[in-house]
């Protein structure tokens, strides 16, 4: 039992997701750390005079419960794309290249689909013949051989 538990942990895309988490909270901390000390003032100054970001206060003055706060709402915004800009750049890409030179497609793209003309789901492959959803008989595309 724990023979099979260690080659389960042993294998190559467990560890290479492992190491794809730890280097993204790596980096999130460092992105977080960019829009925190960074953005957030930029876009407090921006709101100009004495204000404590950009936002409204709803409520009573000095209640951060009911501020409305825009500027924290922007830098979440812009912390989001750029740590999904490193993900993809710094994980995604390496790891589709590393997959390719081992003779597997990881992340591929999305084959060409048509839409089922009974049920109307549009996910079916082109060379579909029978609908996946409903069962029926598809007409043949263009270039699509029948069997």
């Amino acid at each position: 039992m724990l023979k099979g538990f260690k080659n389960f942990l042993m294998r190559g895309d467990i560890i290479v997701v492992a190491v794809g988490l730890i280097i993204a909270l790596a980096f999130s901390t460092l992105i977080k750390a960019f829009t925190d000390f960074v953005i957030n003032p930029i876009i407090a100054r921006a709101q100009g005079g004495h204000s404590v970001g950009l936002g409204w206060q709803l409520g009573q003055a000095g209640n951060k419960a009911t501020y409305l706060d825009i500027g924290s709402f922007i830098s979440a915004v812009i912390y989001f794309i750029i740590f999904m800009a490193v993900v993809y750049f710094l994980i995604v890409v390496p790891y589709k290249h590393y997959s390719a030179r081992h003779g597997v497609v990881a992340f591929e793209e999305p084959g060409p689909v048509k839409t089922c003309p009974a049920c109307l789901s549009e996910d079916l492959p082109v060379a579909a013949a029978k609908c996946r959803h409903c069962g029926t008989e598809q007409p043949p595309t263009a270039g699509t051989p029948r069997p």
